[in-house]
């Protein structure tokens, strides 16, 4: 609270200072009141941007405050006051917790809700001042609408009527600035992508003549922002895909004639010439079928576009909306020309064009698959094999998803698929790289091609080429030759192309059991068969196949780990096709084969994992029984499993299974409640689950093993609370208030945990409480990100400064979490920075003895490395760099030639990555 006040003292002063200057402004000098209210305001905006926890008290008592003062008559102050409400409507940006929270929250105490019941008088306040002479006022109002509109969408949808007039009178007036134009125009294109087009429909009409006279605007800023508003009012008019009324043939002619000047013209802005492709491919996905012959010579246009390399990309997006309009807009004219055009940008060395090119070739094939000539199919394919590469997997994918579509609605040309693009997707399907999304397209792909019943693409060809290096690379002595995924993702396309092929697959399961009995068969080969059987037997019934279960078994005690795995990763699949034959085998045998104990409780988990909650209700009790067997197991793999295996049998029957989890809490060892507690973290995942509820109301006592006297059952309930935190915060937010001081107690050094160790003549330091450390400092940086606004961020940073001079590990976690704090509250960091340097300093300034071995060397150049990349990311918070301290540090930098060169290469990343990420959504 009293560096609050202090705060609120020091912005009081510079408020005062900085009005010195323009006292002249004013007329009234014995009127010095607007100074005390402009300081108020500033005070309030610095109250509001650091105490995010007070949010809901500021919508109480501040938020009516301010509003009643919107009539402000001092222009300066009036636009420090939109300011601070602003601030706060920023502060309320739903985060992924509130969104997330359950039903069970009191939605009345939510900041949007206690926002959505001032809009009313948010509006009636603002409105007043739509047709004020002051534009310095007039902007004010339109910035804090759309961020009204920006944070809670759908808000204004009552209000429109009082909003129309403002917004008309702001653009038509001949005193309007163009800035004014341009704040005008942003906010109605907030407005009209964040509410239903049905209430803008009544308004159209007084809407429309002032934004085609934008568009005619000579200053290219207004006429760009305007073709953004344009682009968007042609969805409201005739939104696709559901029903409307409004009738909107009156407006096309008009549209389409002030588009398309902006669209012919040449001589003109680069966004201009963007926005106008971009607003002329939605007037042609929307509104094609009342051109009439205006079209063709639209597309024409188009053609050309295509053609310059500098309108290429957003042509490319438009003919991609074109083609996916719901109206069937006829394209065949252009694609003769077109196609070619399109494959040879897939050669570009711009990666947005390639994606955004292949994208359309995808839609395109799919919507015109009657037009297309041979020719124009191989000009693409030809292109293909450069893309299928693991340097790039999202092109891959997006070049794999194009293929599938060729197979489904253009069989024939598959038969000219060259060898080099099936070559490349087996070398991909072979990368220990691949996974998830390109994974999934190519098991699409495989099976879309299985099913064209293409001569030489049939199952036994593709098996071959699948299995064939696996084969080949295996003798019994030579070693595993691929990476251990590529095996992963082999075996799921032999399922893929098995589920298609249900005759040809009966055959190959044989295949594999003789595989894996041939005592010549090598590692790789059994690996390769176990896992295609696993793969297959997660959808296949194979109870059938009477020597499996003894293959697995004795291959459960191979001589190769890998072998033993893959065995034990069999059996669990194998469970979910054939859930009645081999889940009471597994439980039969974890009993009686205390050696194999380990692999089999695998299995079981597998089993559990993906078996379906009705089908496995029977067997419920058995397997709860067997496993509280063994969760006192002495070693921590095993325990592990057990709890992975509680905590989603937990899932199966959560009403009945929960509490008794929580029974055991009291009544077991320290390890048997280490496995509850993480079983516990089994059971919460990204997704709503019945579970959700009732762990809301128990987790607190689950939580309450962080006062735990085991070190290890506190450590395993940090990385549970940590989990719920992450995945699901809304069962963990109301506890913070009596979590937060057990969480913040681990982060201390503990003496008591120290011991030393003695090797040979030297004596060795060991830390027993370091992995508690490191879980509680990851626990805090995931409250960052989801539960921000609950936490006194001033207690926070108190604890970020003990960790900055901790453990390596612990610095490496701290200097990340400065780096996100000073993006998400740069205020309270602002006000720590004296403290928070000098540990950064000390980082960057000390040297390794020269006696030291290499590894010292590394983590100490790794350490700078990153405590520099927390100090450039203080220097993006204003006014950081005007502290004396971080002058004196930042000069100290540039003073040493390799600290400066390692900044300044740090900075040069950090500015080329915020590059990429604005060119990757280009």
């Amino acid at each position: 609270e009293e560096e609050e006040e202090e705060e609120e003292t020091m912005e009081m002063e510079n408020g005062e200072d900085e009005e010195q200057e323009s006292d002249d402004e004013y007329s009234d000098d014995d009127d010095m009141s607007w100074k005390v209210r402009r300081s108020a305001a500033k005070c309030l905006e610095a109250l509001v941007s650091t105490r995010q926890d007070l949010l809901q008290e500021f919508y109480r008592s501040v938020s009516p405050v301010l509003i009643s003062r919107f009539k402000e008559r001092e222009e300066n102050v009036k636009a420090d006051i939109f300011s601070v409400y602003v601030s706060l409507l920023k502060q309320t940006r739903p985060t992924q917790s509130w969104l997330q929270a359950s039903d069970s929250v009191s939605k009345e105490d939510m900041p949007l809700a206690l926002l959505q019941n001032q809009v009313p008088n948010i509006v009636k306040a603002l409105a007043k001042h739509f047709k004020d002479k002051s534009m310095k006022s007039r902007q004010g109002c339109f910035g804090l609408l759309t961020e009204l509109a920006n944070i809670f969408p759908g808000s204004l949808a009552d209000h429109i009527p009082a909003l129309v007039p403002g917004i008309v009178f702001s653009l038509t007036e001949k005193s309007s600035s163009s800035n004014l134009r341009i704040d005008t125009l942003a906010f109605l294109h907030v407005l009209l992508c964040s509410h239903p087009p049905e209430v803008f429909h009544p308004h159209v009409g007084t809407l429309f003549p002032p934004i085609v006279a934008c568009i005619g605007d000579p200053f290219y800023k207004i006429t760009s922002e305007a073709l953004l508003v344009t682009q968007q009012l042609v969805k409201v008019i005739r939104p696709l895909g559901e029903a409307c009324n409004f009738n909107c043939q009156p407006y096309v002619p008009d549209l389409f004639s002030c588009t398309l000047k902006r669209l012919q013209a040449a001589d003109i802005d680069q966004e201009v010439k963007e926005r106008a492709i971009a607003c002329m491919g939605q007037i042609i996905c929307n509104l094609g079928d009342h051109l009439g012959s205006d079209l063709q010579p639209t597309l024409k246009i188009f053609l050309e576009r295509l053609k310059n390399e500098i309108t290429r990309l957003p042509t490319v997006k438009a003919l991609t909306m074109i083609a996916s309009s719901p109206l069937k807009i006829d394209l065949r004219p252009i694609l003769g020309e077109g196609f070619p055009i399109l494959a040879s940008f897939l050669r570009k060395n711009q990666r947005a064009l390639k994606l955004s090119t292949l994208t359309a070739l995808d839609i395109l094939i799919k919507s015109y698959s009657d037009s297309l000539k041979p020719a124009m199919v191989e000009s693409v394919l030809a292109e293909l094999p450069a893309l299928i590469t693991e340097n790039d997997m999202h092109i891959s994918q997006v070049s794999v998803i194009f293929l599938t579509s060729l197979a489904t609605v253009h069989p024939a040309s598959l038969s000219k698929i060259s060898g080099s693009v099936l070559s490349e997707l087996f070398h991909l399907v072979h990368s220990p790289l691949l996974q998830g999304g390109a994974l999934s397209a190519i098991l699409d792909f495989f099976q879309a091609l299985v099913l064209t019943k293409t001569s030489t693409l049939g199952y036994n060809n593709l098996m071959k080429q699948l299995t064939g290096p696996i084969y080949s690379s295996s003798h019994a002595t030579a070693p595993v030759a691929m990476h251990k995924q590529a095996y992963y993702s082999v075996a799921k396309c032999v399922a893929a192309l098995s589920s298609v092929c249900p005759k040809e697959a009966a055959g190959m399961v044989g295949q594999f059991i003789q595989d894996v009995k041939n005592p010549r068969s090598g590692d790789a080969v059994r690996i390769l068969a176990f896992l295609s059987l696993a793969e297959i037997g997660r959808t296949m019934n194979l109870s059938a196949q009477r020597e499996l279960k003894a293959v697995i078994l004795e291959a459960l005690s191979s001589h190769s780990e890998e072998v033993k795995s893959a065995a034990s990763y069999a059996l669990g699949n194998i469970s979910i096709g054939s859930l009645k034959d081999y889940l009471p085998f597994i439980l039969q045998e974890i009993g009686s084969q205390p050696k194999r104990q380990y692999l089999l409780l695998h299995s079981l988990k597998e089993a559990i994992s993906s078996s379906p909650a009705d089908s496995l209700k029977p067997y419920v009790e058995d397997i709860w029984a067997l496993l509280f067997k063994h969760c006192e197991c002495s070693e921590e793999g095993t325990r592990s499993v057990v709890a992975e295996c509680l905590g989603k049998l937990t899932l199966v029957n959560p009403s009945q299974l929960l509490p008794r989890l929580k029974k055991q809490l009291t009544a077991g060892s320290p390890y048997a409640r280490s496995t509850v507690v993480t079983a516990i973290k089994f059971t919460i995942s990204d997704h709503p689950q019945p579970i959700d509820l009732l762990l809301k109301n128990c987790i607190g006592d689950f939580l309450k093993t962080l006062q735990d006297p085991d070190l290890n059952v506190r450590r395993v309930a940090l990385v549970m609370f940590n989990s719920a935190a992450h995945n699901k915060p809304s069962l963990i937010r109301d506890l913070l208030n009596t979590v937060l001081p057990h969480l913040y107690a681990e982060t201390k050094v503990r003496k008591d945990l120290i011991r030393e160790v003695e090797m040979g003549p030297f004596k060795h330091t060991v830390d027993d409480g370091l992995d508690v450390r490191k879980a509680a400092f990851e626990c805090m940086y995931t409250l960052l990100e989801s539960c921000l606004d609950r936490l006194d961020i001033f207690e926070y940073l108190n604890h970020v400064e003990d960790g900055l001079k901790d453990h390596y590990d612990i610095r490496m976690l701290t200097f990340i979490m400065l780096a996100r704090l000073s993006t998400l509250c740069p205020s309270a960091v602002l006000q720590r920075l004296d403290r928070l340097i000098e540990p950064l300093r000390a980082t960057c300034t000390t040297k390794v003895k020269a006696g030291s071995v290499k590894q010292e060397f590394e983590k100490q150049d790794e350490l700078k490395r990153s405590a520099m990349r927390a100090v450039a990311a203080l220097l993006t918070i204003a006014e950081a760099e005007k502290r004396p301290v971080m002058a004196e540090f930042t000069s100290q930098i540039r003073a040493n030639p390799e600290m400066a060169s390692l900044f300044e290469s740090i900075q040069k990343d950090s500015v080329s990555l915020a590059g990429m990420d604005l060119m990757d959504t280009s």
